[in-house]
């Protein structure tokens, strides 16, 4: 069978958004921006019909591959020997431990893939949180998502997208890629786009879930002051403190302020961020969180 009539014959689920690269030209580029080699561990995130998985094998000699459509798993399975390489993982990669498949002592893992939009989000925050046996990811992102995560303080696009991947992986937009080129073409635009994980973080974090938390609780309330965004936080005079105005708007903070603030907020030991349009609830201990 050939590739091209590998790609033509795999079935769709709608509701996971699926939308297969059919441009072998395409193709070719994303691998050779990948740029992939012999004796790399790399795992394609959301093999599909197999179109990307072909290549990478072909440079590779070996892959991982996940894919949680069943029946995109089994045809994989069926299409390739044991011996051509290739370990399909049937599984939801929002659960998978990624870091399992690194080689041991080792932080030589690549990751790569065409992320379904619904998942892309919440997955880059969970990678983020196994970036220690991470060398590199390049995926192809919605295009919107990709201008989030390179957005600067000020932009509209900044948030927490921008600071809590910013702060622990060196981000490099690639190229744009047309919805034509996929099947069913997409309503939106994709870019590929490559994140380096950091041995350090651009800022010093004392504590990552506080760093984590006070993000996600002043981008909750985005249109809010500073003073209003982080009520259950930190108070005026923990603003003041990290030479920060009160009347400041979340998206004009850089992440080291960002860091100040989540500092400030690890020392008083509160963890209440006010939910939209409501008062600020009383004081409780933090949860561990991950995103």
């Amino acid at each position: 069978m050939t590739h091209a009539a590998i790609a033509s014959t795999a079935p769709r689920r709608r509701r996971w958004g699926q939308h297969f690269l059919r441009d072998a030209n395409t193709l070719r580029r994303i691998v050779d921006a990948i740029d992939p080699r012999p004796g790399e561990y790399m795992v394609e995130i959301g093999a599909g019909d197999g179109a990307l998985t072909h290549l990478l094998l072909q440079r590779l000699g070996r892959l991982h591959a996940v894919e949680k459509d069943r029946r995109l798993a089994q045809r994989l399975v069926e299409r390739y020997s044991p011996t051509d390489g290739l370990n399909v993982h049937r599984a939801d990669a929002l659960s998978f431990d990624f870091c399992r498949l690194a080689p041991i002592g080792g932080s030589s893992l690549r990751l790569a893939g065409n992320l379904p939009y619904s998942i892309s989000t919440p997955l880059l925050f969970r990678l983020r949180a196994q970036r220690d046996c991470i060398a590199d990811m390049v995926f192809l992102l919605q295009s919107e998502l990709v201008e989030r995560l390179v957005a600067r303080p000020g932009e509209s696009e900044y948030g927490r997208l921008s600071l809590t991947m910013g702060a622990w992986c060196h981000v490099q937009r690639l190229f744009q890629v047309p919805p034509h080129v996929f099947s069913p073409p997409p309503r939106v635009h994709s870019t590929l786009v490559r994140l380096v994980p950091m041995s350090e973080p651009a800022i010093p974090v004392e504590d990552e879930a506080w760093f984590a938390e006070l993000v996600r609780c002043a981008f909750t309330r985005r249109r809010k002051i500073l003073r209003n965004a982080l009520a259950g936080l930190l108070t005026e005079e923990d603003l003041k403190t990290a030479s920060l105005s009160p009347l400041a708007r979340p998206q004009t903070l850089s992440l080291e302020e960002f860091a100040r603030l989540a500092a400030l907020a690890r020392q008083r030991g509160q963890a209440d961020c006010p939910k939209p349009g409501g008062p600020a609830p009383s004081s409780r201990r933090l949860v561990k969180y991950a995103g």
